[in-house]
């Protein structure tokens, strides 16, 4: 499969796990991308629970494979020095997402690297954001979680605000730092110039309350968290099945009619409190309570089948291991195993005429390819 950044050099110098994942993007798009760590340890994700038997943490594990390790000691000048070099004969891309201010102190900023190497692309990940008056503070996922307002968003109605199980924004951090890198790389096909790319994690969780935001400017009112209760439509929740949730999101005239009738509950056609769309959400409750009796006579896996045959759409509250079992899953080839075939882990979810980008090199040893590195640039060690 020819994978479109092949001969595309990216120089990531990046921690935990927004930079990190968008440099796993390119490299599984064919990028060659070498990871700038502290010969003190690397990476900090490296020694997070849980450690896999090579002593690289699961998460190091899903967010660096196929890419090279090279450290360089930034207190010393000569290491500097010859990154810097490295840099301006070879670099495409750098990435960086180090704490506000230490590229600057260390020369490795934008206007700097970009001096000698105008047709580079520079692409800064950083917490709050370029400007502002929190731009010099370091974050996490979670803190931007609660931040932005998603945590708020975030539960039932009469319980403590939660954050998302996942890490939702720095995935996503991720993602804009790559489609800001491919436009970054696109425009250069044209200009023969590169530039700057600025993301961060607050940006990316502002981004994800697109639609909280929208109803605010319009009612006056921003959303309230409802747990699975969604808003715009109804039905739109999850209900209780004998085995455990099971979700269905009702959005037109004519779903709400077959459903109806998948669980023979004509009645409700007639009732003048569900004849519309708005009148179906001011009286979601009602329709609530009468549905979920019905859901809550028999298992998740047969209401799938019901609905499914009738098109509504639907869907089991399942456990990461029902995930990673579900015939779906295995279809799409979305894990793929890795370098020793004993784990799998995620593939990227895209796929290229038919094919998903191969994923499975080993995450990189610390320093592992400070050799291979020189010697494919051939620049002095």
């Amino acid at each position: 499969m020819n994978l479109p950044f092949e001969g595309i050099t990216v120089f990531e110098m990046g921690t935990s796990v927004a930079g990190p994942f968008a440099g796993k993007i390119l490299a599984e798009l064919g990028a060659r991308v070498i990871k700038v760590e502290n010969p003190d340890g690397g990476d900090p994700a490296r020694k997070w629970y849980p450690v896999l038997p090579d002593g690289n943490s699961a998460s190091f594990q899903s967010c660096n494979m196929d890419k090279l390790s090279l450290t360089v000691d930034m207190r010393d000048d000569g290491a500097l020095a010859r990154l810097r070099t490295l840099i301006a004969e070879t670099a495409d891309v750098v990435l960086q997402n180090l704490r506000p201010g230490a590229v600057e102190r260390f020369g490795l900023d934008a206007e700097t690297l970009r001096r000698d190497n105008p047709g580079l692309v520079y692409c800064n990940v950083g917490a709050f954001g370029a400007g502002g008056p929190l731009s010099h503070l370091p974050g996490y996922d979670p803190l931007m979680q609660a931040f932005s307002g998603i945590t708020d968003l975030t539960g039932e109605a009469d319980r403590p605000p939660s954050r998302v199980g996942v890490s939702l924004i720095d995935l996503g951090t991720g993602m804009w730092s790559t489609i800001g890198i491919v436009s970054a790389l696109y425009r250069r096909l044209a200009t023969g110039e590169g530039g700057v790319v600025d993301t961060s994690l607050f940006e990316t969780s502002v981004g994800w309350i697109t639609l909280p935001v929208a109803e605010l400017a319009v009612s006056g009112k921003a959303p309230k968290r409802n747990g699975l209760r969604g808003p715009i439509v109804a039905p739109n929740r999850g209900f209780q099945a004998s085995d455990g949730i099971h979700v269905i999101v009702v959005a037109t005239d004519g779903q709400f009619r077959r459903l109806c009738e998948a669980l023979s509950c004509e009645e409700l056609l007639d009732d003048p409190r569900f004849t519309t769309g708005p009148d179906r959400l001011a009286n979601e409750l009602a329709l609530a309570k009468v549905i979920g009796d019905i859901i809550a006579t028999d298992t998740r896996a047969a209401w799938s089948e019901r609905l499914n045959a009738v098109d509504i759409p639907n869907a089991p509250v399942q456990t990461v291991e029902e995930v990673v079992a579900h015939p779906q899953t295995d279809a799409l080839g979305l894990l793929r195993p890795g370098e020793d075939g004993d784990m799998q882990f995620v593939g990227l979810p895209m796929r290229l005429d038919g094919e998903r980008p191969a994923t499975g090199n080993h995450a990189p040893r610390l320093d592992e390819h400070h050799q291979q590195v020189f010697d494919f640039m051939k620049t002095p060690a």
